[in-house]
């Protein structure tokens, strides 16, 4: 069993390191000097970034490989192709696990008696079409920051409601800051050298980053929007036909993940129906009803139950924040 659950994964990060080498250097090296026409392939490449991230996610929870030192590796250098730093990407998920529809992370959710909805949504769309992997992406530019300017950038964006500090707090620490750097840099030399490889094609690469940008950032919160606040154990498990399931490696199982998330990705769907766990809406319809906007911190369908769950001491001891239970 563990044989074949070793050849899968080697299988799926081997087709998408394959993938990735054929998007950034085989196609614009070989193919486009013939027909421009082969550009068209850039779609459907664009549709793997699901998968792509999904493999990038079993790094991040060390499932990908059962070997640590593999798991790390194969993960950071799926991260490089992906277009962000490995580190930075861990601290954000973990964190993500962590604050999950608490007052740090809440993304479609204002305070009325601070903000308006206007306000709101001037942050709030622009994350949603495309800003996410967009800031994933910029933060190579942080590569050259020293030390003191990495305390600097912690203090003035540490704050209680948002989770950006304590981000920057754990990429800023030593170890963590010189992967972090050795990652960028891989990211600022393997798309520079695309672009040089498309050449006065390099237009397309960066409307297939586009492209990635949108599905990342429309796919990020579609499993949490409009779901009960003080809840970091909670998100939605969305509808896929079983073929899509496999192909996003069940990253639709996503509140099966949150309440397991030391499990494969093939684990999930046993879990699922150990746990008698329901599917709660549609993924495209999920995805979809997040163009309704921010959503007010007083709303019914948001408000906290009086019994939230509390957070579980794995999030807890990762995070290095004190655990709420006994």
């Amino acid at each position: 069993m563990h044989r074949r659950q070793s050849a899968l994964a080697i299988a799926l990060v081997g087709a998408a390191f394959a993938t990735l080498l054929f998007q950034l250097f085989a196609l614009p090296l070989l193919l486009l000097p013939h027909d421009v026409r082969w550009a068209w392939l850039l779609v459907p490449i664009a549709l793997t970034t699901v998968p792509l991230w999904s493999l990038i996610h079993e790094g991040i929870h060390g499932t990908l490989v059962r070997e640590r030192g593999w798991n790390d590796r194969l993960g950071r250098a799926l991260a490089v192709g992906y277009g962000g730093p490995f580190t930075l990407l861990k601290a954000g998920h973990l964190l993500h696990h962590r604050f999950s529809r608490t007052q740090r992370e809440r993304t479609e959710v204002y305070d009325p008696a601070r903000s308006s909805w206007l306000a709101a949504a001037r942050t709030y769309y622009p994350r949603l079409l495309g800003g996410l992997y967009a800031v994933e992406l910029a933060s190579v530019l942080l590569v050259l920051l020293p030390r003191p300017g990495w305390r600097l950038l912690v203090r003035k964006t540490d704050s209680l409601d948002s989770v950006t500090g304590l981000l920057f707090e754990r990429v800023a620490r030593r170890d963590n800051l010189r992967k972090f750097r050795l990652e960028a840099l891989a990211v600022i030399v393997t798309y520079t050298g695309s672009s040089v490889a498309y050449g006065g094609h390099a237009w397309m690469l960066w409307s297939a980053v586009g492209a990635r940008a949108l599905i990342v950032s429309l796919a990020d919160n579609a499993y949490h929007y409009r779901t009960r606040l003080e809840r970091p154990l909670d998100a939605m498990n969305l509808a896929l036909p079983r073929a899509l399931e496999f192909f996003v490696l069940a990253f639709n199982l996503h509140n099966v993940h949150h309440r397991h998330p030391g499990l494969r990705w093939h684990e999930l769907r046993a879990a699922f129906v150990a746990d008698r766990d329901e599917i709660h809406l549609g993924w495209f319809a999920a995805v979809a009803r997040q163009f309704r906007g921010p959503i007010p911190l007083t709303a019914d369908e948001v408000r906290p139950l009086p019994a939230a769950d509390t957070v579980p001491q794995w999030t807890a001891q990762l995070s290095g924040a004190p655990s709420t239970l006994p």
